[in-house]
């Protein structure tokens, strides 16, 4: 196993993108330009393999190379493997492999066909018995996508039948009060401490922090400015966390777009020297010679404020 993971987790773990060359082979020279990239950024530990990093068109082998490759590479900071999968063998072997290897823990997304209550909890008691329960996982809450709603309760009751749950990754939208409700349930002594860090591209992140998030798991292609806004927010300098914030929110709005954010997103990377190449592996969207104007358009705007866009 690799560092320690557990409910103490903060700061920025970003999703990883899974660079490729326009072939669709896996670009392993920008895998590790991309991890550096994200250490030099300020990351406090990285997550690969998730729905940004494209998990679901890599072959079991490509996974675990990946894995081997980022845990080398970034072997100062906790590495999260993403192991959501149809049935529970794969995610079992891909979790035990990836444990091997030196990742520090995983991440488990619901399948969509839950809809109560008591199947979205027995499905990850299920998951936790197929993985085995020396291996802290992280909780991924993402209804937009996924369409399973978790209430407060439900994950309370995931937290306290699984003891190897440590983290919740909140992607809930609207998702301010269940912050608030989780933080609730800990104060009062019914739901044991979690670390909460928030997807959502970072969209919600001023506001995230100060209900008591421990800061951000997403894959914005400024995750330095993330990081400088959860230190800025820790270290109770509210102002400028929401100015550095607010001068990013509108190419975070422009990512937000269903379909074509992760071709915005790779296309900001690789203009920033982070990968050789914007492509994704089929089947995936491109973004139109329109579509890379506005987003140059925004780098422009994004730069009279924070240097970092100019190139």
């Amino acid at each position: 196993m690799g560092l320690v993971f557990d409910h103490t987790a903060k700061g920025v773990y970003p999703i990883a993108a899974t660079p490729f060359h326009p072939d669709g082979r896996v670009d392993e020279v920008s895998v590790d330009r991309l991890t550096d990239f994200y250490l030099q950024s300020g990351a406090t530990g990285l997550t690969i393999l998730g729905i940004m990093g494209e998990a679901p068109k890599l072959d079991q082998a490509e996974s675990l190379s990946i894995v081997k490759q980022v845990v080398q590479r970034a072997s100062s900071i906790p590495v999260i493997v993403g192991v959501s999968s149809p049935g529970f063998a794969a995610m079992a072997s891909l979790a035990k492999s990836s444990m091997q290897a030196g990742a520090a823990g995983v991440m488990i997304a619901p399948p969509s066909n839950l809809r109560t209550d008591d199947q979205i909890v027995t499905y990850y008691r299920q998951a936790v018995e197929a993985i085995g329960s020396d291996i802290p996982f992280v909780l991924q809450d993402y209804p937009l996508l996924l369409t399973v709603v978790m209430t407060p309760g439900v994950i309370r009751r995931i937290v306290t039948d699984n003891p190897s749950c440590v983290m919740l990754k909140h992607e809930d939208w609207p998702g301010l009060e269940k912050i608030s409700a989780l933080r609730q349930f800990q104060a009062d002594g019914s739901m044991r401490p979690i670390s909460i860090l928030c997807g959502n591209g970072g969209l919600f992140l001023d506001f995230e922090t100060e209900r008591g998030s421990n800061g951000a798991m997403t894959g914005y292609a400024f995750p330095d400015m993330l990081t400088e806004v959860v230190n800025l927010a820790a270290s109770g300098e509210r102002d400028k966390a929401h100015d550095l914030f607010d001068a990013h929110l509108p190419l975070l709005r422009y990512e937000q777009q269903q379909g074509v954010g992760l071709a915005v997103r790779k296309y900001v990377l690789q203009k920033r020297g982070a990968i050789a190449h914007d492509a994704q592996r089929s089947p995936g969207a491109s973004l139109s010679a329109k579509a890379k104007a506005e987003v140059d358009y925004l780098l422009g705007r994004l730069a009279r404020h924070d240097a970092r866009a100019k190139f």
